[in-house]
Formats: C-alpha cells, structure tokens, sequence
C-alpha cells in the first residue's frame, strides 16, 4: 500500500522497535510487521535479511543461531545498548519529522 521509499525509510526503525521488547528472528519480524500495520505495511523476507546484516555490523542488534528439535535452524537477532539509544533517537526524529509533514499537508482551519 504504501510506496517504496517510505517503506525503505522506515525499515529500520520497525525493526529496531520489534526487537524491542524480546529477540525475534527474521521472519518473525517480517510477519509482525504485516500483522500489526494490518497489510498495509510488507517486506519480503529476502529484503529483511539485508537490513538485519547492516543493523548487525553496525552494533544495534546482535544475531545468535538456535537450533530446536525437529525445527529448522534459526537466527534470533537481539537489541544491544548502542541499539536501544539509537532507537530512542530515531523514534524522536520520526515524530518531528510526521509532525512537520502534518504542519504541512493537513488542512488549516481559521
């Protein structure tokens, strides 16, 4: 539903917010995603993974392999300290920045 370039603006940030409150793994993630926006917002698999490797080199996330019996393999990626603060910084500008646009595109009343 909506474009490319907000989706790609705000990946990382619904990432981060995800790994929030417990580790999760990729498609997890992507699920979440698409439940929680009701449709509206998705990523498939094969784009999440990229952005996970870039939040990973980075130091915001951290990702371990776990292995369950009759399960298949699966990397659970987990917030760190330098991700949790720069969450916290992105969720700040993400709010300045849709109270700016609203400042511009609602109608203003007299």
């Amino acid at each position: 539903m909506f474009g490319r370039d907000l989706k790609k603006g705000s990946a990382e940030l619904l990432v981060l917010a995800l790994l929030e409150d417990r580790p999760r793994h990729g498609y997890e993630i992507g699920k979440l995603i698409e439940r929680r926006s009701r449709g509206r917002i998705t990523f498939r698999i094969g784009s999440l993974y990229p952005i996970l490797c870039r939040l990973e080199e980075r130091g915001l996330i951290r990702g371990r392999w776990v292995e369950k019996a009759g399960e298949r393999r699966r990397r659970f990626y987990r917030l760190t300290a330098d991700g949790r603060k720069f969450l916290a910084e992105q969720r700040n500008l993400w709010e300045q920045f849709v109270a700016a646009v609203n400042q511009i595109a609602r109608p203003r009343h007299a």
